[in-house]
């Protein structure tokens, strides 16, 4: 289901992100070492969001006062057609329809836009205009689309423009998407995407590559040498961000038990691990997650770990899912 996030929501998972989120956890054979924190053991999932515009802060948006003297903003209301993680054939085209509410005092004309801004189109204009609608009054938008044509998850986002180009704030957020699934598109939980089975989280070797580059200038600061990225690490990582994504986790128990050692071990791994998670609304960056866990004085295991002389291998994942970033690493010693 296409959501628009609540603040209230938002200013909730800031405030666990800021006791527990960024933990770290306790290699296996040696419990004693690195015991689990007290934070981390109460920390409860954040209620499911039940928004859907892209929110970019804790702040909601406001009404926007255009050069008439009006104000502009908008409500989301449904998705006529294509919900949340429905999952389409390879190139199958569809129309993509969302119902949203002209919530503020200006009457929309042809000079307000749907407008494209990140994401994967999917054969989508960059732009289309919409339809005349008065204040109150509520307005179906529908864009042909074409799913692409290798199986994934995928995610659009747009936003609504008033005539001078600004976006209008849609409820507590300022965009629409889309998200759907492709084919045999692989889940969290391993299975094909399908609109029951799986959340469509997108992914980012850009944020992870980030993140190991982070890392590594704050040990080379510190004096240490670089730590060395191990793909199987990586896989373990990134299954674990997946994993956090689907089921609004910022634990390192993972939702079948699995701990930071046996997903390693699973994915291929002979040594010793520990591990540092982190989830934010909105989405922080890879420096903003490295400086939050040297920083962090709530539990400085999580600076421990950056500046670690006994694990010199590391594993990065990054999902990011309804305006959630999260992120694992695991640090490893063979």
């Amino acid at each position: 289901m296409l959501r628009k996030m609540l603040s209230l929501v938002a200013l909730l998972t800031l405030a666990l992100s800021a006791c527990a989120a960024g933990g770290t956890s306790t290699p296996a054979g040696n419990p004693t070492t690195l015991p689990v924190s007290t934070s981390e053991a109460n920390l409860t999932s954040p209620a499911a969001p039940t928004s859907k515009a892209s929110a970019t802060s804790s702040a909601a948006p406001t009404s926007k006062a255009n050069s008439s003297g009006c104000t502009d903003s908008a409500a989301f209301v449904s998705d006529v057609t294509v919900p949340d993680n429905t999952n389409l054939d390879k190139s199958e085209a569809f129309v993509k329809t969302w119902r949203v509410k002209n919530t503020g005092t200006c009457a929309w004309t042809d000079k307000y836009t749907l407008v494209f801004t990140s994401g994967e189109q999917m054969g989508a204009p960059d732009s289309k205009p919409l339809s005349a609608t008065q204040p109150g009054k509520t307005l179906d938008i529908s864009v042909n689309m074409t799913a692409p044509a290798k199986d994934a998850a995928y995610r659009g986002d747009y936003e609504l423009r008033n005539p001078s180009g600004e976006a209008m704030p849609i409820d507590n957020g300022t965009s629409l998407w889309i998200i759907i699934t492709v084919g045999t598109a692989t889940t969290a939980s391993g299975g094909p995407g399908s609109a029951s089975a799986t959340c469509a989280f997108t992914v980012s070797s850009t944020n992870t590559s980030v993140v190991v580059d982070a890392i590594n200038a704050y040990r080379a600061d510190n004096g240490l040498p670089a730590l060395t990225v191990n793909p199987i690490l990586t896989t373990a990582a990134q299954a674990h961000s997946n994993d956090m994504a689907c089921n609004s986790l910022f634990v390192h128990t993972g939702s079948d038990g699995s701990t930071p050692q046996s997903r390693a071990t699973a994915a291929g791994y002979s040594g010793t691990v520990t591990e540092n998670v982190y989830g934010r609304n909105p989405p922080p960056t890879g420096q903003e997650v490295v400086a939050w866990w040297a920083t962090d004085q709530t539990d400085p295991r999580h600076g421990q770990n950056l500046l670690t002389t006994k694990y010199t291998e590391v594993g990065v994942g990054y999902s990011f899912f309804n305006d959630f970033g999260y992120y694992a690493v695991v640090f490893g010693t063979p």
